[in-house]
């Protein structure tokens, strides 16, 4: 057992509003500048549609992420170093600029200083790229917002492509039939990144001590083989600098102990950070198994409990301190991913086991049963109604399980029986056991589990321990960091990586080491 740790997100969509805040404090903080004009670390899609960049779930075009060969190993569905070799130059399975979109501002000036005259002025489109006037816009990050359920976008949606025959009239995208939900999206800074394998100068790497997939500037060449290779299509090219920029899970906030951006400033308060312990010499097994459908729950027999004695004792051997052990110990991630089991991880026929997971919208159902006049929160409603429920399972399925619908139909009752048990406690009615036994929980786990989705304050959903401080205050030399862990002569960033900081799982021919 080789324990390591990762901080990971988790995501309730159940609770997301479509307020794209995340996506604004996101480019604020960091693509606010010449060269990433196009670029969003954090975006939020509306499903069904067609995403960002466009159809970017359509792995048979962009040849993202990792394939099983007969032999039951894993390559790169884009190929391997001979593949990449007879591409530097032209890479056909890169998303051009119009799948992302053309990025523009206005021709303002044009208002204020157009000379007098008859003719109306205007303010024209202009191209971020080129300063060229734009004749139109047709797309944009967000184009399908609120719109992705309707007939337009939504029958382009790759995942409606793949289960259409499967489920039929179910998905109709009439009007009075259409669904829709928020998806927000990141790098998932993955257990097995295909992006850091892809890369041929050695540039991206994964951090040691907290799991962060960084892109080393000073390495990076620019063969932009890490877009290709990430099938979530969350790593960039900046035009300006010729290098390649991601997410960086906002790591100099992580390594002083606050949490990311996007999180704190989430309006619906539907993202939750926390330790997750695993075991790395499960990883590429897990990876690996034959049957896509078993991928969750093998990545689930990664995870270690760190309340395990002898788990916690294979950490402190490993180099993980107590303020970690801790924070894994009290860490809501795990709570949802591995106690509860209602958080899933995003497309895991990937492969790359994802660390940024999901918990599956069940708000419509609700809607659904109240709207026939029935009580909308009662247990026996909604667990019969969960199979008509408007969004399909099949489809939530495809995104979130491989297609096995069966974690999904759990993970949704078990929501239902929360919002059933808890609705009598509210009333003053006596507490209903049973509801919580038809879901394998006890009512005192229900009522945690409520407070943890439901009326959780920040530090019980943001649980992130700072990086090791005596490492970072022994290279700063004599100049120690002060009590809040800032500094601007001795950047945390720098100073708290730590010794072996840049390690890769095994899976990777280019690996990094410090």
């Amino acid at each position: 057992m080789r324990v390591m740790a990762q901080v990971a997100m988790v995501m309730n969509l159940d609770k997301c509003i479509g307020c794209h805040t995340c996506s604004v404090t996101c480019k604020q903080a960091w693509t606010n500048r010449q060269g990433t004009e196009y670029v969003w670390f954090n975006n939020v899609e509306t499903l069904p549609g067609q995403g960002y960049p466009r159809r970017w779930e359509d792995q048979e075009r962009w040849k993202g992420g990792w394939e099983r060969t007969r032999s039951g190993r894993l390559r790169l569905r884009a190929g391997g170093r001979l593949a990449k070799l007879g591409k530097l130059f032209a890479n056909p399975d890169l998303p051009e600029i119009s799948d992302y979109y053309q990025p523009w501002t206005y021709d303002y000036k044009n208002l204020t200083e157009a000379p007098a005259g008859e003719d109306l002025p205007t303010a024209r489109p202009v191209s971020q790229l080129t300063g060229e006037p734009m004749d139109t816009v047709t797309w944009g990050p967000n184009w399908d917002d609120n719109l992705g359920g309707g007939p337009e976008h939504a029958p382009k949606d790759p995942v409606v492509e793949r289960i259409r025959d499967k489920v039929g009239e179910r998905i109709r995208f009439e009007f009075e039939q259409s669904f829709m939900f928020y998806l927000p999206r990141l790098c998932e800074h993955c257990l097995n990144p295909a992006c850091v394998s892809s890369c041929p100068s050695g540039a991206m790497y994964k951090r040691e001590e907290d799991g962060i997939v960084l892109v080393d500037q000073d390495r990076c060449r620019g063969w932009r083989m890490c877009v290709t290779g990430c099938p979530y299509k969350k790593v960039y090219f900046n035009h300006a600098t010729g290098k390649a920029e991601k997410c960086t899970f906002c790591f100099p906030r992580i390594e002083v102990g606050m949490p990311t951006v996007c999180s704190e400033t989430c309006v619906g308060r539907m993202r939750y950070l926390g330790v997750m312990l695993y075991d790395a010499d499960k990883v590429a097994e897990a990876a690996s198994v034959e049957d896509e459908h078993d991928l969750y729950p093998a990545q689930l027999e990664c995870f270690l409990d760190p309340h395990d004695p002898q788990v916690a004792a294979a950490a402190r051997a490993a180099g993980l301190t107590e303020e970690w052990l801790d924070a894994a110990r009290r860490s809501p991630v795990y709570d949802l991913i591995a106690t509860y089991q209602v958080a899933l991880p995003l497309h895991p026929e990937y492969r790359t086991m994802p660390m940024v997971w999901y918990v599956p919208p069940l708000s419509p159902v609700v809607d659904a049963v109240a709207a026939t006049g029935r009580d909308g929160e009662d247990a026996g409603n909604l667990f019969g109604a969960i199979d008509a429920l408007r969004i399909p399972v099949e489809y939530l399925a495809e995104i979130l399980t491989a297609g096995d619908a069966y974690p999904v139909e759990a993970v949704l009752r078990r929501m239902a029986a929360m919002r059933a048990y808890m609705r009598r406690i509210n009333l003053g009615e006596e507490r209903d056991e049973v509801i919580a036994k038809a879901v394998g929980l006890t009512g005192a786990e229900m009522e945690d589990m409520f407070r943890l989705l439901a009326i959780a304050k920040q530090e019980d959903r943001f649980v992130v321990p700072s990086a090791a401080r005596a490492d970072a205050e022994e290279l700063a030399g004599s100049h120690p960091l002060p009590a809040d862990g800032v500094d601007a002569g001795c950047p945390v960033a720098d100073a708290a990586a730590g010794p072996g900081s840049r390690v890769l799982l095994n899976l990777s021919p280019a690996r990094r080491t410090s």
